[in-house]
């Protein structure tokens, strides 16, 4: 009885790793292929992958659009971890019935889809290009700062400073630390498993973000990855090859993060504390 239920528990794993894995494989697989064997559903590797890459780099500039996202990625995070987990840090080490309200009405904020606040972050930033224009449309810091946190990281690292052990901090106190002392000595190093956590996800949402960029960014020299893409699958006759191409390069970066920090990952996910 055991053996059967061990092979049914391996055979729908299996079943469901397969489904999982095959779109990435296919986009590998379609990025060495000509546009019509994509278009025909070609399973089999091809020998076109430089060829769809010498075509990527003389249609689109793909290189400043990787820097673009990259710069706009990495800003994003450092900030919303830094906010972040100071918010949650001080929600949770220091609670009371207001605190409690405050952090209520900012866990409500989440059920406000991102489109209906996009007009009026628009016309603010319209209005502060006309005052800063360094901050306002079409640059980086019109993407970065709406989404710098969200209420969700916020209180992700309020649930995880939960398990964190209170007591570190009252001895840290007694060793005259300050209260910023006590967060960036004791509570940073300990908490790495939730950084690391909290990292992977707002790279990733910042890294693949769409609809806001494409919203604000109106120079080409602008663009980032995920609009770059847009503009090769909105030509007349899109190359599908070269698009799937697109798609691996810009799957690298996130991959490679999630890869290097994926221990750190499952371990800040369940809320664990070292």
């Amino acid at each position: 009885m055991k053996m059967i239920k061990k092979v049914f528990s391996y055979g729908f794993l299996t079943i469901v790793s397969i489904v999982s894995v095959f779109p990435f494989l296919w986009m590998i697989v379609s990025s060495t292929n000509k546009s019509v064997d994509v278009t025909q559903g070609r399973l089999l590797p091809g020998s076109h992958f430089m060829e769809n890459l010498n075509s990527l780099l003389e249609t689109v500039e793909i290189v400043p659009a990787l820097i673009n996202s990259g710069k706009i990625s990495i800003i994003t995070t450092v900030l919303s971890l830094l906010i972040a987990s100071l918010a949650g840090y001080g929600f949770e080490v220091y609670r009371s019935k207001m605190k409690d309200m405050v952090f209520n009405i900012l866990l409500l904020s989440m059920m406000i889809p991102f489109a209906a606040l996009m007009v009026p972050l628009f016309r603010m930033f319209g209005m502060i290009s006309q005052t800063a224009p360094y901050i306002g449309i079409d640059t980086a810091a019109a993407v970065i700062l709406p989404t710098v946190t969200t209420a969700f990281l916020i209180f992700f690292f309020r649930q995880s400073t939960k398990m964190f052990p209170k007591d570190i901090l009252e001895a840290g106190r007694i060793d005259g630390l300050t209260e910023l002392g006590c967060f960036f000595r004791i509570y940073v190093p300990t908490m790495k498993t939730t950084y690391a956590a909290a990292a992977i996800i707002t790279f990733m949402a910042s890294w693949n973000s769409y609809l806001w960029p494409l919203v604000v960014l109106q120079s080409p020299e602008n663009q980032t990855v995920p609009l770059l893409i847009s503009v090769l699958g909105s030509s007349y006759s899109p190359d599908f090859g070269v698009i799937m191409t697109a798609i691996v390069i810009a799957t690298l970066p996130a991959a490679f993060i999630f890869f290097i920090m994926q221990k750190h990952f499952v371990a800040g996910m369940m809320g664990s504390v070292k």
